[in-house]
């Protein structure tokens, strides 16, 4: 997979110009299409349906603050050759480094089943069947993508896989959309402390602003230096031409996942808040809604890509968990490793995935249990960015490329803002 400098050196013009494209779409643009998962869908859908265009702020709001956290994640992966949870485990406390990977962990495994109990539901929809077997089908058949095919041609098919993320702009454009009022609620939202509201816009922030990917986008850099020999050091200008890739990509990345949300915030205000539909507890409820409100194509559209979104996103929940838990006990991890060589990584890929399955075969509803694990999710997300702050701007972690001011305020600025989030959430349980 193209993803260092050098790429497509020798090769005729057409060939270069598209190593050079391909070298962009790599870890960023992936991380940010799995950001809008199944569970995210329903999330992004229970903010439209409920608030209507009312939340379309937050993620206008929380583009920059993405960009920022997740290019310092990308950075702190490159540089040091390490992911999130490898550095935490060698520079901070072992008690605290293996209670964030905890957390991550219980969010990432309640988000697989919600998320596969969506794709279940889905393809139910679409095909009359068995729901939980399709469950156990869909999971079973990203476990063993995962494990078993080489991870160039994995990555490239996970690259693919972000094209599904074209219905939901296809679903906002066919829904009677009124664009004054989304203009106006993307400039000047109408803000409250209901704890309704307070709980959605943490849920909307620890959906687009997630643990998980700061640890994948790291790790899917230390992926990437591996697959090139010679190229993992960084030094004189590769430095600055490695950054700038990165730079490039988290900024197209981050970009697709937020308009891609917006569009489903939009789609499900249009079609579902004006006709008084405003509970959705999953993805394929609010598919159905859609079928009954905006017609069949509006439906076949959403519907399928809630299948394909949960096929990028789940590789990506167990991935990001494996590689947590991998690195905190000094397991030998990589997706490019074959599997009797990590065969710990890729058991805990396999369990992750199996238990999300487990879930929904429990009493415990998985597709409400999303929303719950999204704000857990903004829980988590402050103290794991406050560390990857803390070891961004330290020498002895990152050499002599420490943050620059820009990416230091913006690092710093989403922590802060995800932490006044939760603060607000908790004022409005107590108040």
């Amino acid at each position: 997979m193209p993803g260092t400098a050098g790429v497509g050196a020798g090769l005729p013009a057409p060939q270069r110009q598209r190593a050079g494209l391909l070298r962009v779409l790599g870890p960023g643009l992936v991380t940010g299409a799995s950001d809008d998962d199944p569970s995210g869908i329903g999330t992004y859908s229970q903010a439209g349906a409920q608030f209507g265009y009312g939340l379309l702020w937050t993620l206008l709001f929380s583009y920059p603050l993405m960009v920022g956290i997740q290019e310092i994640s990308a950075r702190i992966g490159r540089v040091t050759g390490r992911g999130i949870a490898g550095n935490l485990a060698r520079y901070q406390p072992a008690p605290l480094a293996r209670v964030l990977v905890a957390l991550l962990s219980l969010a990432n495994i309640i988000n697989l089943g919600a998320d596969l109990g969506a794709m279940g539901a889905a393809l139910k929809l679409l095909v009359a069947g068995p729901q939980l077997l399709y469950v156990c089908m869909l999971g079973l058949l990203c476990v063993l993508l995962e494990i078993f095919v080489g991870y160039k041609r994995y990555a490239s098919m996970l690259r693919w896989l972000c094209l599904s993320l074209v219905s939901y702009v296809i679903c906002a454009l066919v829904s009677k959309v009124s664009w004054g009022s989304v203009v106006r609620a993307l400039v000047w939202p109408q803000l409250t402390m209901r704890s309704d509201y307070a709980m959605a816009v943490v849920a909307v922030l620890g959906t687009t602003i997630s643990p998980y990917l700061f640890f994948w986008q790291a790790q899917e850099e230390v992926e990437l230096s591996r697959q090139q020999p010679g190229e993992a050091a960084l030094r004189g200008g590769r430095a600055g031409a490695e950054f700038r890739r990165i730079h490039l990509d988290t900024v197209v990345g981050m970009g697709i996942s937020n308009i891609i949300a917006v569009c489903i915030v939009i789609a499900t205000a249009g079609a579902l808040h004006v006709h008084g539909l405003t509970t959705i507890e999953s993805a394929a409820q609010a598919a159905e809604g859609l079928r009954q409100v905006a017609g069949s194509f509006t439906f076949a559209v959403f519907t399928l890509g809630i299948v394909g979104t949960g096929l990028l996103a789940v590789p990506v929940l167990a991935g990001s968990a494996a590689y947590a838990l991998g690195e905190s006990f000094s397991w030998r991890v990589g997706l490019a490793q074959v599997p009797h060589r990590a065969k710990a990584f890729y058991a805990a890929i396999a369990v992750a995935t199996a238990l999300g399955c487990g879930l929904n075969f429990t009493p415990i509803n998985p597709i409400r249990a999303l929303y719950w694990s999204a704000v857990l999710n903004g829980m988590v997300a402050v103290p794991v960015m406050a560390s990857m702050m803390w070891l961004s701007m330290r020498p002895a972690v990152m050499g002599p490329f420490v943050l620059r001011s820009t990416l230091r305020l913006l690092g710093w600025t989403a922590t802060l803002a995800m932490g006044c989030a939760v603060l607000a959430l908790l004022l409005s349980w107590i108040l």
